[in-house]
């Protein structure tokens, strides 16, 4: 089998994934996962469609992820595993689906408008 590359995207993360068969190694930007994402709970999120599919040692993922805070990169990181292992095998879709790892979180910081201090946020109105 060859190597499945996808990409995830979440806010203004993107994620470019590489996925072959291996031992579990994953690679985040040339560096160990745990070394990238120290916290426990983003490591998790990464390794999240892995778990849900039973596959946690069978695969070697290997991305690179630019953009965005840590827990966006994360996120980004998870969709395309879980688009790579969807392509990889076809019967592992329902699970992932259900776990709703397969939808892009549309969601993106609203732009600032002219006369505003932020998005919606009004200046301090003084009366007098």
């Amino acid at each position: 089998m060859e190597i499945i590359n996808t990409i995830g995207r979440r806010k203004t993360s993107v994620a470019r994934v590489y996925v072959k068969p291996g031992k579990g190694q994953i690679v985040v930007n040339q560096r160990e996962l745990k070394e990238y994402f120290p916290s426990e709970i983003l490591q998790t999120t990464v390794k999240q469609a892995l778990s849900i599919i039973k596959e946690e040692g069978n695969y070697d993922v290997t991305v690179n992820v630019e953009g965005g805070g840590s827990k966006g990169q994360a996120e980004a990181i998870r969709l395309g595993i879980a688009r790579a292992l969807v392509n990889i095998n076809g019967e592992s879709r329902p699970a992932l689906k259900k776990e709703g790892l397969l939808t892009r979180d549309s969601r993106m910081v609203e732009r600032k408008k002219p006369g505003r201090r932020k998005a919606r946020r009004r200046f301090q109105f003084s009366k007098r």
